[in-house]
């Protein structure tokens, strides 16, 4: 992970990931009213492309995706519910009361990627799901107050792991977040464990999501035969929260941003 290979945006280039980061989130806004009890998850998708499209006027940067390897993506967002880490495809399955699930979405507008995902709960929920869920939350913003020029990216995953550590629930290894702008998934990997100052060094005008993937249980996952889909290997719930963050010259500046997104903690300067 190499400082070169970090993309540092131009003014005009944040600007442009600014509409597109707002337009990801309000496609959550969007949304929110319809997760509940008896809609299938392949519903919402649909929903959520049509607003995209339609409404917004952007292209939904899941569908079709693939880094090479694997067969191209196959829906416009990920829908991750329960024991599902992430990348969880739209399909037939009815949400039914307890549950707990991940919309992550990314968007691209005038040639900018907008990326972000939060939690939904079907309440009633039990304790302990809503427990995860807010640790989760939690752990992203420790992970992102860290973020300032001169930090190194290690920092963010030491605070997070400083956070979690004591709850009992672990973090996900193998996925992280990412540089994000022209390109879906740029440098660097941002690991949600790390040390502090290891990693490159944070300057401003770089942008990366924070996305931490939280586990009830052990943090084991396995791959899905569709070859997408992570989930835990004990079948514990997880939990993910992801912001699109911007290095300004004096701290952060989270851009997946709107009217409906959950203010930060209270503990949050």
């Amino acid at each position: 992970m190499s400082l070169k290979k970090i993309v540092i945006k131009t003014p005009e280039e944040i600007e442009g990931m600014r509409a597109a980061c707002r337009d990801a989130a309000l496609v959550l806004d969007f949304i929110e009213p319809y997760v509940k009890a008896g809609v299938t998850t392949e519903e919402l998708d649909d929903l959520m492309l049509k607003y995209m499209t339609e409404e917004l006027k952007d292209i939904s940067a899941c569908l079709g995706y693939s880094s090479g390897g694997e067969t191209p993506y196959p829906k416009a967002t990920c829908i991750s519910v329960n024991h599902q880490i992430c990348h969880g495809i739209p399909d037939q399955k009815v949400l039914k009361k307890g549950d707990i699930l991940n919309i992550d979405v990314t968007v691209i507008k005038n040639g900018f990627h907008g990326d972000t995902s939060r939690m939904f709960k079907v309440e009633p929920v039990s304790i302990a799901a809503s427990r995860l869920c807010e640790i989760t939350f939690n752990a992203m913003w420790k992970g992102i107050c860290m973020v300032k020029p001169g930090a190194h990216f290690g920092d963010i995953g030491y605070a997070i792991q400083q956070y979690v550590g004591p709850t009992g629930c672990s973090i996900v290894r193998e996925f992280g977040g990412h540089g994000v702008g022209r390109g879906f998934h740029e440098e660097p990997f941002v690991a949600h464990v790390g040390k502090m100052g290891e990693g490159p060094e944070m300057k401003p005008g770089m942008i990366f999501t924070i996305e931490p993937m939280i586990n009830a249980g052990k943090h084991a996952l396995k791959i899905m035969p569709n070859g997408w889909t992570a989930v835990t290997k004990d079948r514990s719930l997880s939990a993910q929260w992801e912001h699109t963050v911007l290095v300004t010259e004096t701290g952060y500046e989270v851009l997946t941003v709107s009217p409906g997104c959950p203010q930060p903690p209270s503990w949050v300067k």
